[in-house]
């Protein structure tokens, strides 16, 4: 009886888990679309910080890696595909990584955030 209790109460703390990893992928996911995109646009201080946003938030896994570099690539061929190319300036990339820096604050928290 007792198990059965336990198991009903840590069954939606699983379920929030699996949801809360899937977003903290698509995130990373666009994070990637972010720096492919900038890295084909030659915007080198925008590619810097997806990097380091990557490097900062992203647990060190095969799928969070996967994640980043198969978005990168994407991003990377769809914009150098695109006729005529047409660029995002510097700053909507900085937006955009503006936003993605606060969803994976959210997201994926360093140790240091998780302790406050």
């Amino acid at each position: 009886m007792n198990r059965l209790v336990l198991l009903l109460i840590l069954l939606p703390l699983a379920a929030h888990a699996d949801t809360q990893a899937d977003a903290a992928l698509a995130a990373i996911r666009d994070l990637g679309a972010v720096n492919g995109q900038a890295l084909a646009c030659g915007q080198s201080e925008a590619a810097a910080r997806a990097k380091a946003l990557m490097l900062e938030r992203a647990p060190r896994t095969f799928a969070y890696g996967d994640a980043f570099q198969s978005s990168t690539h994407a991003a990377f061929l769809a914009q150098t595909q695109q006729t005529p190319t047409t660029c995002p300036d510097a700053a909507e990339l900085l937006q955009r990584l503006d936003g993605l820096a606060q969803r994976l604050a959210k997201l994926l928290p360093s140790p240091e955030e998780k302790a406050r």
